[in-house]
């Protein structure tokens, strides 16, 4: 007994930890606070400068490409054109923020980026009151948007019942303070170094490099088109990670790459984007447009074919015979994956 710490001592060091806590409570929420509203004000920037050229597509691409140079140079890291391009769709889709953002700066730029794949505004805004009201974890906005827990609740007439099971396959997936500061988004808007554990953007980039190098290879008609392409809408924008046209099969080829678990939403929004870029970019003699989706998350890599359901036959009898299949690209992010940690280490 006698290496006890007396009662006395005990309740000494509860308070300093509580000190501590309260302490990296406040440095999170001021952080975070002023990364979310400089990027929404930065994206308000951006869209009002583009509404001054004329030719407002070609415009806006040479000026975020011009800004992205400028601020990496200046602020270091997290100013790529594809963050630029979020920031831009964070204030198109968030366009009164500034009104309430001593509420809605509560929430991460993570949670921002999930509530960006909610397509219906009734639903994006009901996430994002309830990710405020109620503390829900980026991990918890995730699963709930994943699994159109909104959708449920409207349709379900016992919501209580839905409530319940939502907080009791949650209650896991709390808030970590500690998370906060070692988010990569985060430790770039402060300009301090990533390390070997915050890689996923890197990640991210090598799996397009390789899989854009691994179809032309092929030999099977596979012609590049364009990476980040932008495709717009009324109401949104949107970044197909890399467009191909086959001129064998006669129809383009668009894959979206995740480096976190696969879900039902990312299969949903490659699917959209399947009928999106049918509707505004398909050319007549064009066949129908297939999506591939790869998922390099740490625990399964799973690789799938976007087919929509007037295009089935037409993907069973002719384009199995020019396309790679699922196990082949799996392979492949497996193998791309195994050569990018590998030359992590040796850096």
């Amino acid at each position: 007994m006698e290496n006890q710490i007396p009662s006395h001592q005990h309740n000494f060091y509860s308070e300093i930890k509580k000190i501590l806590a309260s302490a990296k409570t406040k440095v999170n929420s001021v952080v975070n606070s002023a990364m979310v509203e400089a990027y929404w004000s930065i994206g308000k920037r951006i869209v009002e400068e583009e509404q001054k050229g004329e030719a407002k597509a070609k415009y806006g691409s040479f000026l975020i490409k011009e800004l992205s140079k400028q601020l990496t140079e200046d602020f270091g890291k997290g100013f790529s054109m594809r963050n630029l391009k979020y920031f831009r769709q964070f204030y198109l889709l968030f366009p009164d923020f500034q009104i309430g953002h001593t509420l809605y700066a509560q929430l991460s730029w993570s949670h921002y980026k999930l509530l960006f794949r909610v397509n219906d505004i009734d639903a994006r805004r009901y996430y994002q009151k309830e990710s405020v009201e109620n503390q829900w974890s980026v991990r918890t906005l995730d699963r709930n948007i994943s699994t159109q827990y909104y959708q449920r609740l409207l349709k379900s007439p016992s919501k209580e019942l839905v409530e319940f099971e939502m907080k009791e396959k949650t209650k896991d997936l709390e808030l970590n303070p500690e998370n906060f500061i070692k988010n990569p988004s985060v430790l770039e808007f402060l300009n301090l170094p990533t390390n070997f554990a915050y890689t996923e953007q890197e990640l991210e980039k090598a799996l397009i490099d390789d899989i854009q190098q691994f179809l032309l290879e092929l030999g099977k008609g596979f012609a590049f088109v364009e990476r980040q392409q932008l495709v717009r809408t009324e109401t949104s924008d949107f970044y197909i990670d890399l467009v191909f046209y086959n001129y064998i099969l006669k129809c383009f080829v668009l894959i979206e790459i995740k480096t976190e678990k696969l879900s039902h939403q990312s299969i949903g929004q490659l699917d959209m984007y399947v009928r999106m870029y049918d509707d505004l970019k398909r050319n007549e003699g064009d066949n129908p447009s297939i999506g591939i989706l790869l998922c390099a998350d740490t625990d399964q890599t799973i690789a799938k074919y976007s087919v929509l359901n007037d295009s089935q036959q037409l993907f069973a009898s002719k384009y199995l015979t020019y396309l790679p299949t699922e196990e082949e690209l799996k392979a492949e992010i497996e193998r791309q994956r195994e050569v990018f940690k590998e030359r992590l280490k040796d850096n």
